[in-house]
């Protein structure tokens, strides 16, 4: 046996021996800190720009549309080939997580060139339509140019990141996304104050970082991977896009109609005219900021959990499974209900770090505690998608991937303030997650009775 398949097989054993709490566990700190360390990076952007004007401000805002939406192409290519890896690797079906591990990096690779050269050549027209309005326009063209360049990069690195964390190594995948979001956070004041680049500094910080973050990740892969990324390995055939599909479509539905809704919400704050509509577009960006923030840990959460649940799952470890689902759920909504609380008492505080506008913290403070309420219930919904994503249940997964941004918040967002005015906007997003929150909990439950029903077989 080759050292590299005896290095595959006893990184197999350990995700379906070790004790679940433990593997969790282990799993799960790389992630979180990559997570919120990422995450942290989003909202330092919007910190310094803070410090420049209400326009900057919601510029940044508007343009975490287009940050979600590489986010999802990102997750797409990395949970879709991610997932199919971790679930061969627990079928000991080596040879062919080297074929999806090299054809959806290469795929992200083309995808970032092709939205690169689109961006920058349609980048006004995309502006205004993810809801500029003409004051904050010119500072939207600034920022997303220069993002739009680094496409590439920024998916690349996605890929990279989320295939090192379903085979198991996620330690290593960690410390790509901090050295990028350290440096990121150091160059953001140097560029955007030093060398008075203003927005446009807080772009290249960001593209600079990702490159960055890139590279390591490569280097990474290259020297601790149990499944290494290898130009020689890409496949064009349609079972592994078909795979891919699968796997990431769910991921695509989630943060792809996350941009969406982002559109929708920065169009419905932007109806109130003049100062008070730029004011209202950038406080709900600052609470998107800050809601995604305290999403990410229980995020980075349950990305510990994938790859224990897809390496068991290939493995037939269905008790294993549905085991690690309940340690993550109750240990995942414990953490929010905290984290809640905090935020719920801390709310003007919060959004004064970002904008110390009144109208902004006026807006965004009311907004913000709505979220905090219903916080605790995306324990499970977030969970229940990574379970039904990660063992090959695409339509279900993309179902409730798409349930609070989607199919509830983009009705919401255009109803509610149809009859609540501004209100309807703060409370929009509180409704939806309550929505999906009683979609999710039959459908997964249903699921998991029959992972039960599967194990007793056994």
């Amino acid at each position: 046996m080759s050292s590299e398949k005896r290095t595959q097989d006893d990184k197999v054993k350990y995700m379906i021996t070790e004790p679940i709490p433990r593997l969790i566990c282990k799993m799960a700190v790389p992630t979180i800190i990559s997570m919120l360390v990422s995450t942290f990076y989003n909202m330092v952007d919007t910190i310094f720009v803070g410090k420049l004007n209400t326009q900057s401000t919601g510029a940044v805002g508007v343009a975490f549309s287009v940050m979600a939406l590489l986010q999802a192409i990102g997750f797409f290519f990395g949970h879709g080939s991610g997932n199919y890896i971790s679930r061969a690797m627990g079928a000991r079906e080596y040879d062919r997580a080297e074929r999806m591990a090299a054809t959806g990096f290469c795929s992200s690779l083309a995808a970032g060139v092709v939205i690169a050269v689109l961006g920058v050549l349609f980048v006004s027209p995309i502006s205004v339509f993810l809801g500029s309005t003409p004051t904050i326009l010119p500072y939207t063209n600034a920022y997303l140019r220069i993002i739009f360049i680094g496409a590439p990069f920024i998916l690349g690195s996605f890929v990279l990141n989320n295939q090192m964390r379903f085979q198991g190594n996620a330690s290593s995948a960690m410390v790509g996304i901090v050295i990028g979001a350290v440096l990121n956070i150091v160059l953001d004041p140097v560029l955007i104050f030093t060398c008075k680049l203003g927005i446009a500094g807080a772009a290249i910080a960001t593209v600079i970082s990702q490159a960055v973050s890139f590279f390591i990740l490569l280097l990474m892969n290259i020297k601790r991977a149990a499944i290494k990324v290898s130009i020689k390995n890409v496949s064009f055939k349609g079972y592994y896009y078909g795979q891919m599909f699968r796997g990431g479509i769910p991921s695509l539905c989630r943060q792809g109609i996350g941009s969406v809704a982002t559109i929708c919400l920065n169009t419905a704050a932007g109806n109130y005219g003049g100062a008070m509509a730029d004011a209202a577009i950038a406080a709900m960006g600052v609470v998107s900021r800050i809601t995604m923030f305290a999403n990410s840990a229980l995020i980075g959460f349950g990305q510990g959990f994938q790859p224990v649940c897809g390496t068991n799952y290939g493995a037939g470890k269905y008790g294993r499974v549905r085991e690690a689902f309940w340690f993550c759920v109750k240990v995942g909504t414990l953490a929010l209900v905290g984290i809640a609380i905090i935020g719920f008492i801390s709310a003007e505080p919060l959004i004064q770090i970002f904008r110390d506008d009144a109208d902004v913290v006026k807006i965004g403070s009311l907004a913000i505690r709505f979220q905090f309420i219903v916080m605790p219930t995306l324990a499970w919904t977030i969970l229940c998608n990574m379970l039904l994503q990660t063992i090959g249940l695409a339509f279900k997964a993309s179902i409730v991937a798409s349930a609070r941004q989607g199919l509830f918040f983009i009705p919401l967002i255009f109803l509610l303030p149809a009859f609540m005015g501004l209100l309807g906007v703060q409370m929009c997003q509180m409704w939806a997650d309550i929505c999906a929150f009683i979609l999710a909990v039959p459908m997964c439950i249903g699921v998991l009775n029959v992972l039960k029903q599967k194990d007793s077989l056994q």
